[in-house]
C-alpha cells in the first residue's frame, strides 16, 4: 500500500484544473446541462444517470436518444404521456441490456412519483424525512417509489439493500445536489456533506492506490470507506472532487495514481 497521501492543497489544484465544462463532454451530463428548467433537468439527469453504463460512446448516443425523443421539454413530455404513447414512441430502443419495456417502465414510475410529490425532487424529500437522513435508506426510499408498482430492473434502479456501489444514483445525486462549475446542483432537500461518492472503477483504483479503501470489489462498503477518507479532508463536501479524479482516471487509466502523485510531487516542490 502507497504512503502516499491525497491532501487538501493538491485536490483543490487538480480541481482547479479539471473541474471545468470543457472536460465534460463526452460525459452525459453533458446532454443533461443543455436544460435551463430545473424540472426539465432532474429529469433528463435521472435518464443519463440510469443509463451510464458500457462504453461512453454508446451511453452517449442512448442518452440523446431518449431525450431527443421527449422533445424540447422532457417534463412536458412525461407529465402528457401514457403507457401507450411512450411504448409506441421508444419501441426498439435498446442500451446493452435495457429494453424499451424497461425504458418505459421507468418513465411511467417517474411520471407518477412527479404526480404524487409535484416532481423528482420532491419524491426524494419524502424519502428523507422518512429515513432520519440515513443516505442509503433514503436512496433505498427513494428507488421504491420511483419503481412503486413498474417492472423497472436493478440495471436502471439500484437495489440499495442488495450492497451495491449504486454508483449511478450516487452520480445522479451529486449531480442534483452539487453546484458549481460541472455539477448544476438545485436541490436543497440534501446536504452536500450527506452525498456518497460515485464510485465507478477509476475512483475505486484511486481508492485503493491512496489506501482510502482497502476492499478489492467497488461495493457500498468501499464508496462509503472513499466518502469517509474525502470527509476528513472535507466534512461539508465530500464529492467535491470526484468529477476531477474521475476525468484523470479516465484519461490515465491504471496509471491515473502515478500522474497524481507527479502533481502531488509538484506541489511538495512548489511549496505548498
Amino acid at each position: 500500500m502507497s504512503n502516499w497521501v491525497l491532501e487538501r492543497d493538491a485536490l483543490e489544484s487538480l480541481y482547479g484544473h479539471y473541474n471545468d465544462r470543457r472536460y465534460v463532454y463526452p460525459d452525459p451530463l453533458d446532454l443533461v446541462l443543455r436544460y435551463e428548467d430545473h424540472a426539465d433537468r432532474e429529469i433528463a439527469a435521472l435518464i443519463a444517470s440510469s443509463l451510464a453504463y458500457g462504453r461512453v460512446a454508446q451511453i452517449h448516443r442512448s442518452v440523446n436518444w431518449v431525450l431527443d425523443a421527449m422533445g424540447g421539454s422532457p417534463s412536458g413530455f412525461v407529465s402528457s404521456s401514457s403507457a401507450k404513447s411512450l411504448e409506441r414512441i421508444f419501441r426498439g430502443f435498446k442500451h446493452r441490456f435495457t429494453t424499451d419495456a424497461d425504458l418505459c417502465a421507468m418513465l411511467l414510475g417517474i411520471k407518477k412519483a412527479i404526480d404524487e410529490f409535484g416532481s423528482i425532487e420532491g419524491c426524494f424529500r419524502q424519502s428523507t424525512d422518512e429515513a432520519s437522513n440515513n443516505m442509503q435508506d433514503v436512496m433505498s426510499r427513494f428507488v421504491c417509489r420511483i419503481r412503486g408498482s413498474q417492472s423497472v430492473p436493478s440495471s436502471l434502479l439500484p437495489d440499495v439493500a442488495k450492497g451495491s456501489a449504486c454508483k449511478r444514483l450516487c452520480l445522479f445525486l451529486k449531480w442534483m445536489v452539487r453546484r458549481d462549475n460541472v455539477d448544476p446542483g438545485g436541490w436543497t432537500c440534501v446536504d452536500p456533506s450527506e452525498l456518497i461518492v460515485p464510485l465507478d472503477i477509476h475512483m475505486h483504483r484511486i481508492g485503493l492506490a491512496f489506501g482510502m479503501t482497502r476492499r478489492k470489489q467497488a461495493d457500498m462498503i468501499a464508496a462509503v470507506e472513499v466518502t469517509d477518507a474525502f470527509k476528513k479532508i472535507d466534512p461539508a463536501d465530500p464529492t467535491k472532487y470526484d468529477f476531477a479524479l474521475s476525468r484523470i482516471g479516465m484519461e490515465f487509466g491504471i496509471n491515473a495514481a502515478d500522474h497524481i502523485r507527479g502533481q502531488l510531487r509538484q506541489e511538495v516542490k512548489s511549496g505548498v
